[in-house]
Order: structure tokens, then C-alpha cells, then sequence
């Protein structure tokens, strides 16, 4: 599988699993998990997540299907931009990291920009939970540069990029 280095030098697979609508029906559960573990056999070891998708339930999907095989997976996951608070973002990333059943996430992302907290605090927060190793890398997800006005040097951490991409 090719791989693509992020700002760290960390490589990733250029292609990964997403998954969006996984973990809403319990009854696609084992099929949903037998996926993800294929596609892991195949090289695909990018898993994106969410805490949306299935409120939590696609966390709890990739947590079954990258059970016994956390070293060899790159795991992703986003938080709600209401939980993007330095009160907020802290416990919504403590309930993935239990649904996920790991002890940290490769690269934990903002899942798209709202306006109802400032960006200094969003990336303060964010910091945080790098500083204390419970997440690698953090950033903004989506696409949509008119609301990423701030600057990128908002920013201290090497795990932490706000960007418009």
C-alpha cells in the first residue's frame, strides 16, 4: 500500500477505511467488523471514525475490528464541534478513547468548524490532550477555508495544525 509521511514524518496509507454509517444497526455489527478487519489484511490501516457516526456505535465497530491488532492500525477519530470547548473536547475525547478501547488516537480531528468557540481555545484544548499523550496529532476536518480565518500559528505543538485543508 502506498504510504503518504504527515508533518511529523509519521507514514500513513494513502487509502484508508472510513465509517460513516457503521455502528447504527446492531444487527450489521459482525458484517460491519469482518470489513474493517479485511480491509486491514489488505493494507488498508487508516480506520476514520467519529464520534457522530452512530452516536459513538462506528467507534465501538473499529474498536471490535481492530481488537488484537492496535499496532498495526492508524486510528482517526473526530469530535463534534459542540464538544470543541477546553471544558468540552477533553471528555469527549476520554469517551471515544473508551469506545475505541485504546489508549490513545493517531490523529484526533475536529469534524468541521462552528463559530460558537474561539479557535485559540479549540487549539488550546486540542494541545492538551497531545501534552498528555492520550491523542499523536490533532486537526481540522472539512473543507471550508471561509471560516479557517485565523492564522496557522495559532498553534504551539507539533501535533496540533489548524489548516484549511
Amino acid at each position: 500500500m502506498k504510504t503518504i509521511p504527515l508533518p511529523d514524518g509519521e507514514c500513513v496509507p494513502v487509502l484508508g477505511q472510513g465509517t460513516w454509517r457503521m455502528g447504527e444497526n446492531t444487527r450489521a455489527h459482525k458484517d460491519e467488523v469482518a470489513a474493517l478487519r479485511l480491509g486491514i489484511e489488505l493494507g488498508m490501516t487508516l480506520i476514520d471514525t467519529a464520534e457522530m457516526y452512530g452516536e459513538g456505535g462506528a467507534e465501538e465497530v473499529a474498536a471490535d475490528a481492530i481488537e488484537g491488532q492496535r499496532d498495526r492500525v492508524f486510528v482517526v477519530t473526530k469530535v463534534y464541534p459542540h464538544n470543541a470547548s477546553r471544558t468540552e473536547l477533553p471528555k469527549a475525547c476520554e469517551r471515544s478513547l473508551k469506545r475505541l478501547r485504546i489508549d490513545a488516537i493517531d490523529l484526533y480531528l475536529l469534524h468541521w468548524r462552528e463559530t460558537n468557540t474561539r479557535l485559540e481555545e479549540t487549539v488550546e484544548a486540542f494541545e492538551k490532550l497531545v501534552m498528555g499523550a492520550v491523542c499523536s496529532r490533532t486537526r481540522r476536518s472539512g473543507r471550508s477555508p471561509n471560516v479557517m480565518t485565523e492564522p496557522r500559528r495559532k498553534s504551539r505543538s507539533r501535533g496540533c495544525c489548524v489548516s484549511r485543508e
